[in-house]
């Protein structure tokens, strides 16, 4: 039975990840920070894992908490958009900035070691949750700074795990997910929650189409770094 690990899976995207596997028959590991969280994910049938990512001791225990199983796929899901009002004419606070960096860059740069380990290699796959918005190529309003450049950030380090990992055979991607219908994405987004999941499963699920080291989206179409 295949397995996979979901990291910020109590809702939205993550959520929907969690629930799509386990109705594919796999075997889901999905991480949580509240109590409520956690029931629900236990009742749908995934194995619940407490996590804080802005907590180094508690992604440290994450290895030991898995207990040696071998993951067919890892989804790094949790992120934070920000102040909605960041750009060049409104840089964020300190707070608003550690915030989001911590959350969207330092928490993949201290998880991906712990997990690395623990996908199968020659046939494990990472999926870092991106956006198109981190797109260096493609920015053209400074609308959302904040989160663009933490995003930015994240590709880089999407980079530098495939260049780590690929040698073992492990799957590095980077994934745009489009602009989803959820809480972070509110009502008015173009994609539903289902949709954009099932896409990047597909992707996910497919090495030979969409190969590691790329920066795609929902769809498999290439996005520009």
């Amino acid at each position: 039975m295949p397995s996979a690990l979901i990291l910020g899976a109590s809702r939205g995207i993550g959520l929907e990840f969690a629930r799509q596997y386990l109705a594919a028959g796999w075997t889901v590991h999905a991480t949580h920070r509240s109590e409520p969280d956690r029931l629900k994910l236990r009742d749908m049938g995934a194995n619940t894992l407490k996590l804080d990512v802005l907590d180094a001791s508690e992604l440290a225990g994450v290895a030991w908490q898995l207990d040696g199983e071998r993951l067919d796929v890892v989804v790094v899901n949790a992120g934070v958009y920000g102040p909605r009002t960041s750009s060049l004419q409104k840089p964020p606070t300190d707070e608003e900035f550690e915030l989001v960096m911590r959350t969207n860059v330092l928490a993949p740069m201290r998880f991906i070691p712990i997990v690395g380990p623990l996908l199968a290699p020659a046939r494990g796959t990472l999926a870092i949750l991106s956006s198109r918005m981190g797109s260096i190529s493609e920015a053209g309003a400074s609308y959302g700074m904040l989160y663009r450049v933490s995003k930015a950030a994240e590709n880089m380090v999407a980079k530098l795990a495939h260049a780590e990992l690929s040698p073992t055979g492990v799957r590095v991607l980077a994934l745009h997910p489009g602009w989803v219908r959820t809480d972070m994405g509110g009502p008015n987004a173009d994609v539903a929650v289902e949709d954009s999941v099932a896409g990047m499963r597909r992707v996910i699920g497919d090495p030979m189409a969409w190969p590691g080291g790329s920066f795609l989206d929902y769809r498999g179409q290439s996005l520009a770094w």
